[in-house]
């Protein structure tokens, strides 16, 4: 008999947890398992990758008006007389102003969330919330599964987040699963009486369908004039990335007298802050935001060097695809950096700070055989983790 199995995530729009989701249940054996999907955005650039054997549940309609801004939600609620309702999208609104941190706010906010949701009715053997926090209230609160577990795919300890208050949350969790070894010891001392649950799959990423997506455009997707280096980045617009580091370092590399273009692939909320400091340096022409993109292959492939300037990640699943591609990378000393490449090896890894950033890119923009050696040793490497969903169908029972 199959299993039922219901995955718990915000969106599919941009982002690692999104591509990393896809790319999992992409390969879970339908034979074995049926798959429901819950998400609280049915919008997003993935939404046409859901294989056709996932279900995606609806939302209700309390949780479509609670979303809608204050002043519409609460008019709503009130001319079908739910004060209860009303009431909470006031609170909702009221204790997001109190807090600075945005990872507090969601914690809080779900409170006032969840009274707009109605428990599921279906009964599933496994639930997963398959990102931190809302996601995960809701498999613990929403859902009636034999077995939960909870998915945390960053360094825990840099999410802004208030751990008591997941305490109660990961105490209901059967497993808390997170993306690499490093992340799985923060997880261990932050939560020491839920350390037994921590285990550690890597991100799922599939060389062949990489490769394939990569090949799908043929033509340049860059305006590469001669001599010119291509850089890319990719990763949701938000401080966690540094770009605002990725500007810095490309003034730094422009009056050098480098000739290059940087691209940066993604969406976010610090949109308007890195366009205005890009028109700050004058790097207007140098440096370009791209937008989202659902193949993003082409462009990485067609890229001469890659650079992640994030200040923190748990493990980017990006830099796996960059590795892929035998695309030479420049990553920052974030925490978890040593999980994602062998420094001088499979790329390097600098110091967290403008110099050094520039400093790495000019070293491989200047040495083309050093980037050759780096590209050469990654395309000698097995570097598909396609095995890791036998550690997902363990944890499955």
């Amino acid at each position: 008999m199959k299993k039922n199995l219901l995955f718990v995530i915000p969106s599919l729009s941009a982002g690692g947890a999104e591509r990393s989701l896809i790319n999992l249940i992409t390969q879970i054996d339908f034979n074995h398992y049926n798959v429901d999907l819950f998400m609280f955005s049915h919008k997003g650039i993935f939404m046409d990758l859901v294989p056709d054997h996932v279900q995606i549940l609806p939302l209700p309609d309390s949780y479509h008006r609670f979303i809608k801004p204050l002043l519409p939600s609460v008019s709503q609620f009130l001319r079908r007389r739910n004060t209860r309702l009303a009431y909470s999208r006031i609170m909702f609104s009221y204790k997001s102003r109190l807090s600075k941190s945005v990872s507090v706010n969601e914690q809080e906010g779900w409170k006032y969330i969840a009274r707009s949701i109605d428990a599921i009715d279906k009964k599933y053997d496994v639930a997963i919330g398959f990102l931190e926090k809302t996601s995960i209230y809701f498999c613990a609160e929403k859902v009636n599964a034999v077995k939960k577990i909870g998915w945390v795919h960053n360094d825990y300890d840099k999410l802004g987040m208030n751990p008591y208050f997941d305490q109660a949350y990961f105490a209901k969790m059967d497993h808390i699963v997170t993306v690499s070894e490093e992340c799985g010891q923060i997880l261990k001392q932050r939560f020491p009486e839920q350390q037994t649950k921590v285990e550690v799959i890597h991100n799922i990423v599939s060389p062949k369908l990489i490769n394939q997506l990569a090949d799908l455009v043929q033509e340049d997707v860059y305006d590469r004039k001669s001599g010119e280096i291509v850089i890319l980045s990719i990763g949701r617009l938000h401080t966690q990335k540094g770009f605002e580091l990725s500007i810095k370092a490309c003034r730094i590399l422009l009056d050098r007298g480098f000739r290059f273009q940087w691209n940066i692939i993604g969406e976010g909320e610090e949109r308007e802050k890195l366009t205005q400091l890009i028109a700050m340096e004058g790097l207007e022409q140098n440096i370009k935001l791209l937008g989202l993109k659902s193949n993003p292959y082409p462009y990485l492939k067609q890229a001469d060097i890659y650079v992640q300037t994030s200040w923190f990640e748990g493990k980017a699943i990006a830099i796996d695809e960059a590795k892929i591609l035998s695309k030479p990378i420049v990553i920052t000393n974030f925490s978890t950096a040593k999980d994602q490449i062998k420094d001088g090896v499979e790329g390097l890894i600098v110091d967290l700070n403008v110099d050094a950033i520039a400093e790495g890119i000019s070293k491989l923009i200047e040495n083309e055989e050093a980037r050759t050696n780096l590209t050469q040793y990654l395309s000698s490497l097995h570097l598909g983790t396609e095995e890791e969903i036998h550690k997902v169908y363990k944890i499955f029972g």
